[in-house]
């Protein structure tokens, strides 16, 4: 394993990575385990065969999320980002295939009002300056909704710290996905942890 992969203090402080059987999808998990501080959030790390292993993924964090959770979906161009924000849509709607879920790229917001709770999906790939997310309603959606963020990484400073982070990259093929999930803050752990023990 790569000392590059895991956060330094972790390396130094001796930790070794696990490799264990992700409960996800039965495919090879890699995590470092949470020594000496509550800062320092396990990482885990699962290869995705296809799409349908994707959208399960999509579907079991849909089924544990709450109000007030975000969910950071990052990923270059074609990694599935959207695919996974639309299962997840679907699976909170309680509708897996008849409710059209586009990708807001243009309108970089889109709304969705569902029985169990709103879920507000961005896709910040054209945000052009962080402060812009005020104007397309991110503070309202982090206090009454479920909030899924594609390309949250243009958010910078504004990344809410309690989070979710799901990494879509290439995997062994051209179908197949590494996912790579870490928990921040306690909103973030409780799904990560929902994720891996369910």
């Amino acid at each position: 394993m790569a000392a590059g992969r895991w956060p330094i203090n972790l390396l130094l402080a001796g930790a070794k990575p696990l490799v264990a059987a992700c409960r996800w999808c039965g495919y090879k998990v890699r995590t470092m385990p949470q020594i000496a501080s509550s800062s320092i959030d396990p990482v885990r790390e699962s290869e995705l065969p296809d799409l349908v292993a994707t959208e399960a993924l999509a579907r079991r964090l849909a089924a544990v999320a709450r109000v007030g959770d975000v969910i950071a979906v990052s990923g270059g161009l074609g990694a599935g980002k959207t695919a996974f924000a639309r299962a997840f849509i679907r699976a909170r709607a309680g509708d897996e295939s008849a409710l059209e879920v586009p990708s807001p790229t243009f309108t970089l917001v889109q709304v969705y009002e569902l029985p169990t709770a709103p879920v507000w999906h961005f896709d910040l790939y054209r945000l052009v300056d962080p402060e812009d997310a005020w104007e397309i309603g991110l503070e309202e959606a982090l206090a009454e909704a479920i909030t899924l963020i594609e390309w949250p990484e243009r958010l910078g400073p504004l990344l809410p710290v309690e989070r979710l982070d799901v990494a879509l990259l290439s995997g062994r093929s051209a179908n197949s996905r590494r996912v790579r999930v870490a928990g921040h803050g306690e909103r973030g752990r409780r799904l990560a942890e929902a994720l891996a023990n369910g």
